[in-house]
Parts: structure tokens; sequence; C-alpha cells
């Protein structure tokens, strides 16, 4: 893969810290949720925060993209993404993924064409995800 663009971010205390990116866009201290174990402090996020705010925003960009190719307007797709996180069966922590796509301006049948363009052939999310993290969509048309 030749980059196009590198985002670069550093985290300091891990899940109990903070982590801003190197130009300072994102900034974000971070604490464990209380169903976590953690104290859940007010106005602080988590990883699973930062990842459903990302895959959310770069999904519709890849809807937008593929509705674009078929002279089609997506850019008003409303996207949301829910990240949950729990232990696996070997081990460990993982993901899953809850994924909302509305956009009434468009045909049901045509909105999921889109949706399943933009998961298998577009979004980096979802290409980063597939295999590893389980990504369901509830997608509601016109």
């Amino acid at each position: 893969m030749k980059p196009l663009f590198t985002a670069t971010a550093t985290a300091i205390g891990g899940r109990n810290g903070h982590t801003e990116t190197s130009d300072g866009i994102v900034s974000a201290d971070l604490s464990v949720p209380k169903e976590m174990g953690g104290p859940g402090k007010s106005e602080t996020a988590t990883p699973e925060h930062l990842f459903a705010a990302g895959y959310a925003a770069c999904f519709g960009g890849a809807i937008d993209y593929v509705a674009n190719q078929q002279k089609k307007d997506a850019s008003k797709a409303t996207i949301t993404c829910a990240v949950s996180i729990g232990p696996r069966e070997g081990g460990g922590f993982g993901l899953s993924v809850k994924m909302r796509v509305e956009d009434r301006s468009i045909k049901q049948a045509e909105l999921e064409r889109l949706v399943q363009e933009a998961h298998e052939k577009i979004c980096p999310y979802s290409h980063a995800t597939r295999g590893n993290v389980e990504v369901n969509f509830d997608i509601v048309g016109g």
C-alpha cells in the first residue's frame, strides 16, 4: 500500500491516561468505564469511543463514494456506529460493531446495495475488521 495520508497519535497511561494526535486536532482524556470496573470519569473517552467515531465517519465517506460513482447522492446518510468490548472465548478481549445506516431519501434496496459495496470494497475500517470483528448492520432507507 502506498500511503496517501498518515495520522499519528500518542497515548500515555493506557485506558486511564490521555491520547492526542501529533497535530493536536484530537485530544482526549481516557478512563475505564464503570461497566469494566473502572472509575468512569465524566468527560472522558474510551478507545471504543474513538474507534466508533472513526468507523462511523469513514463508513459514511465510503457510502458517499460508492453512491457518487453511481451518480447518486448519499452525502446526508446518517451513520451510527456502536462498538462493544467484552471477553473472548479464547481469552483477552474482543470487539463487536453494530452499524446503523439511515437515509430515507434512498430506497431501501438501493441503500442496502450501497452499504454492501461500501463494506466489502471501499471502507478501510471494514477491511481491517473483516474476519476479526463481528460487524452487523441495521439499514433504514426510504
